[in-house]
């Protein structure tokens, strides 16, 4: 081993970012050349009050050697198909976005071009209906794909408090040090104005190679200590809180997210095995803290379990992710709402990029330089993605959605949209997270067709077209209920442990 090679990592806050990045890197490390250590304070606790998140967890568990139905049980989870958004474009709209495509290309044209050719000839046929995911999801029917099935994936929804604590396990099992305790100061050294060591509040001093900072919004390593700087989002994605709590559940868990739109912002519900997580995120230019409350529990289907409380962020990223021998990971690093439930996928990557471009203690700027890229880019395309949703919106019926409908918006998003409008197509750029079928999904589901589908499609005969796309609608429908409901597959094969 080098004798520059990080012996010691330090990973400050808990909760779900703090112990996925914890078990990413003992996956990959080797306790016996280099030592994790994760500090965290029962004290402050965790902010989730459930969890969605998006198909990538599925690789995180095999990374880790997860089995999917233990998970499922250890956190009251259940599975997730897509998102529902109500009342986003106009009020009455809605639509989906689903974990899957619209079908393979017909003659070499994406599939949502033909569509487009009969809803000019007057086919009121949504191009939901040609989603594998939104056919199981309205039937209320789940399973995991077969290789008749595969053209569609599937993530999860999960308590996050329980989520911490089964991973808290497994990574104890694998070498990983806990430290009880809340940081209340950070020494630097002097000469490289790199982290030394943290202390806690009973006087002992933590010294690592390398500090991650999973601290949530407060970023206690990247920003108190580094004073590394924020870039500030909200003049595209203006909502700044949300009001917060878990509810009785009112039926059998749905296998999708529910987002319905509101005077001042969104509300989402997801639906675990024993409860209902519950929040409503709004700005606080357009509404208030008491009003946002009243708006939250009118909108509550069953009991409130615990009494709302309101959450204070602000959307954008630290102008960098790595500095010195500091990388912000989770809400340290930026926050984007969770409209499109990608909290839990930026830990994924920034974790895994962090395993890719694993420093030594040379220090090498251009190591953090490449991460930072590739980081904010990363950010930058997801960013442009959920500002997507506001700014098609046709709504009037509030100051918040007349803001949304006349902001100017990131060229790189200005771009896409013209693209689109014109062609039919989605100019993709280097670090995206979302393909064509996703961003084809909001385009049309909040109501912007483009002007024209692809010429080439003209090459069907107007009545095989028709035929065919009715076949693919009957098939749909035929997979979907051939699959079991979705509570009778999670009784089945996961059933809740007893919380």
């Amino acid at each position: 081993m080098s004798d520059k090679a990080i012996q010691s990592i330090l990973i400050v806050g808990g909760g779900t970012a703090g112990w996925i990045s914890a078990a990413v890197l003992a996956r990959f490390l080797d306790p016996a050349r280099c030592s994790i250590t994760l500090i965290e304070s029962e004290e402050i606790g965790t902010i989730g009050v459930g969890e969605a998140t998006v198909p990538l967890m599925q690789h995180l568990n095999g990374l880790l050697g997860i089995d999917e139905r233990d998970f499922v049980r250890a956190t009251q989870g259940s599975f997730k198909l897509g998102i529902e958004f109500r009342d986003w474009g106009t009020i009455g709209n809605t639509h989906f976005h689903g974990f899957g495509d619209y079908g393979d290309a017909i003659e070499g044209v994406a599939p949502h071009h033909h569509w487009l050719k009969q809803h000019q000839a007057d086919d009121a046929t949504p191009i939901d209906e040609y989603s594998l995911p939104y056919a199981m999801a309205r039937r209320g029917r789940f399973a995991p794909p077969t290789s008749d099935t595969d053209f569609y994936r599937y993530a999860f929804h999960f308590d996050a408090a329980l989520y911490a604590r089964f991973l808290r396990d497994h990574c104890e099992k694998r070498g990983v040090r806990r430290v009880e305790g809340r940081v209340v100061e950070t020494r630097l050294e002097g000469e490289s104005g790199r982290i030394a060591a943290v202390v806690t509040a009973d006087g002992q001093h933590h010294a690592a190679d390398l500090f991650i900072d999973c601290s949530g919004f407060r970023g206690l390593l990247i920003e108190e200590a580094l004073h590394t700087g924020y870039e500030d989002w909200r003049h595209w994605l203006p909502c700044d809180s949300a009001v917060v709590a878990p509810s009785a559940p009112i039926g059998p868990p749905a296998p999708y997210t529910l987002s319905t739109a509101r005077e001042a912002g969104w509300q989402w519900r997801i639906p675990l095995q024993h409860r209902m997580g519950n929040g409503y995120v709004y700005s606080t230019r357009f509404t208030d803290d008491a009003r946002a409350r009243e708006v939250f529990t009118a909108n509550v289907p069953g009991k409130l379990l615990a009494d709302p409380r309101v959450l204070r962020f602000t959307t954008g990223r630290r102008r960098k992710f790595w500095n010195g021998n500091c990388v912000a990971i989770g809400l340290a690093g930026g926050f984007m709402e969770p409209l499109e439930s990608t909290s839990i996928q930026l830990i994924q990557t920034a974790i895994a990029r962090l395993i890719e471009y694993f420093p030594d203690r040379n220090w090498d700027p251009r190591i953090a330089d490449e991460y930072n890229r590739v980081t904010t880019r990363e950010f930058e395309r997801i960013r442009d993605f959920l500002i997507l949703h506001y700014c098609l919106t046709r709504r009037d019926d509030a100051p918040l959605w007349d803001y949304c409908r006349a902001m100017a918006v990131p060229d790189t998003l200005a771009h896409k949209i013209e693209v689109f409008r014109a062609t039919g197509r989605v100019p993709l750029l280097t670090e995206e997270s979302y393909q064509e079928p996703s961003w084809v999904a909001i385009f049309l589901g909040n109501g912007l067709l483009p002007d024209r589908y692809d010429p080439l499609v003209d090459r069907i005969p107007p009545d095989r077209l028709r035929d065919g796309l009715a076949h693919r609608r009957r098939l749909l429908v035929r997979a979907a209920e051939t699959l079991p409901p979705h509570e009778v597959f999670l009784q089945r094969c996961c059933p809740a442990e007893a919380a």
